[in-house]
């Protein structure tokens, strides 16, 4: 029985790298991090309050693919970047995964935001290795639109959002681990890199990265 539990699950995880969306290493994550800052902003009613990005220490951006069927699989990859003096650091890589029970049947791909509001919730993400959130940093579910716009203040070190077939909302993330991706930053920036001296701005950032640093600059 434990044998075949374990085979369904290798098969959903085998899925849900099948259904993700293409990548071309992490050039692929950066621009999918970009469309899905254009698709928030084409959506303002029902978005991230530009408040709240304009208060933020940084962002990470994810894409995320839940296939279940006996039980369930998620698995993603993205990107993270801090507020630096100049703007935006480059790029770090970071991924997530997990396990769920229950009988959750289907698929379902989900881009995902976190607003980092405080520079310790930067500081994790910094230190390299996993990241659980709501464990040490508190994390919730952000106000949506711009209704939301005034008197905003952090409630929380970080804000959670998902857009899901075509639906955006504040989302709990509560015991999501994020890791951060070490191998493919070194592919990406040519030579081994610490996630800290990534996103304190200490790493020029590749040419490929110029776009997201653009759309994140009106914040």
């Amino acid at each position: 029985m434990k044998a075949s539990i374990f085979l369904v699950f290798a098969a959903l995880l085998g899925a849900c790298s099948t259904i993700a969306p293409g990548r071309d290493g992490m050039q692929g994550d950066v621009d999918q991090a970009v469309a899905i800052v254009e698709r928030f902003d084409a959506i303002p009613e029902k978005a991230i309050p530009p408040a709240v990005m304009r208060a933020a220490r940084g962002v990470a951006i994810l894409t995320v693919t839940k296939v279940g069927f006996i039980g369930s699989v998620r698995g993603g990859t993205g990107v993270v970047v801090a507020r630096v003096d100049k703007g935006w650091s480059g790029p770090s890589a970071i991924g997530t995964g997990g396990i769920g029970v229950g009988f959750q049947a289907g698929a379902e791909v989900s881009e995902l935001v976190i607003v980092l509001n405080t520079p310790a919730a930067v500081d994790a993400f910094a230190k390299g290795g996993n990241v659980t959130l709501g464990a040490a940093l508190g994390a919730a579910a952000g106000p949506v639109g711009r209704t939301a716009e005034a008197g905003i203040a952090p409630q929380a070190a970080m804000y959670t959002y998902s857009r899901s077939q075509g639906l955006f909302a504040g989302i709990s993330l509560e015991g999501a681990v994020i890791a951060t991706r070490d191998e493919v930053n070194a592919d990406y920036y040519g030579k081994p890199v610490a996630a800290r001296d990534i996103l304190s701005g200490k790493v020029q950032p590749p040419e490929g990265a110029q776009k997201l640093q653009q759309v994140l600059s009106k914040y």
